[in-house]
């Protein structure tokens, strides 16, 4: 699970989690978070997500960090987009408008790349860890912003014995473990996914369920 495993896997194009649609949660359950339009929103190891797009297109500001460059290229390409590249520190930084993508290690990143971030959207950056990196991410995420911000997150359950991660399984109980003490947790739709990941049922899942939270600071 180190850069190379990452970049191996976008070379190879073994890129399953990835979606050509909005995540439903997402659509959904965004407008409860009450943000204003021009807030700044991080979305943590963004891939190439349309969800990127669809939050720039509520009138927020975006942040993405993606450790691929193929991947940050291919968000703009297949936009028909032409960003500015530049580089900042351990970043190569692209931007067009209110889209910004970091292209380097998340865990380079210190609280001033994010300039005032107001929300996180997490839908495939926890689960995209192993157990043993679940708390460095928690902490790092902490390290950036001190002040919590409300998050829409997320995560996958299944029966990890089942099958090997990424993407990893992350219960509700783990949830609460690594942002239970900054925030407010709360489940807010439970749903079954199992018929489309004809890649899991071939595997011998026999449940897969992705389960959306909203983190709400603690006041």
């Amino acid at each position: 699970m180190d850069v190379e495993f990452w970049l191996e896997r976008w070379h190879r194009r073994e890129i399953g989690w990835h979606r050509n649609e909005i995540n439903a949660h997402l659509q959904e359950f965004w407008p409860s978070l009450a943000l204003d339009r021009n807030a700044c929103v991080f979305v943590p190891l963004c891939g190439k997500t349309l969800d990127l797009i669809w939050l720039v297109g509520q009138g927020h500001r975006v942040i993405g960090v993606e450790l691929a460059e193929v991947a940050v290229r291919e968000i703009f390409a297949e936009q028909g987009l032409t960003p500015t590249v530049t580089e900042m520190g351990p970043f190569r930084r692209y931007q067009l408008d209110e889209l910004v993508i970091l292209c380097g290690d998340f865990f380079d990143l210190k609280p001033e790349h994010l300039n005032q971030v107001d929300a996180v959207f997490d839908r495939a950056s926890l689960i995209a860890l192993p157990p043993e990196m679940r708390r460095r991410y928690a902490d790092k995420m902490a390290s950036l912003m001190p002040s919590p911000v409300p998050t829409l997150l997320v995560s996958l359950e299944y029966d990890q014995k089942t099958r090997p991660g990424p993407p990893f399984a992350v219960h509700r109980d783990e949830v609460e473990t690594l942002f239970g003490d900054r925030y407010r947790i709360e489940p807010l739709a439970r749903l079954d996914v199992l018929a489309e990941s004809p890649n899991n049922l071939k595997r011998g899942l026999t449940s897969l369920h992705e389960q959306a939270y909203r983190l709400s600071p603690r006041v």
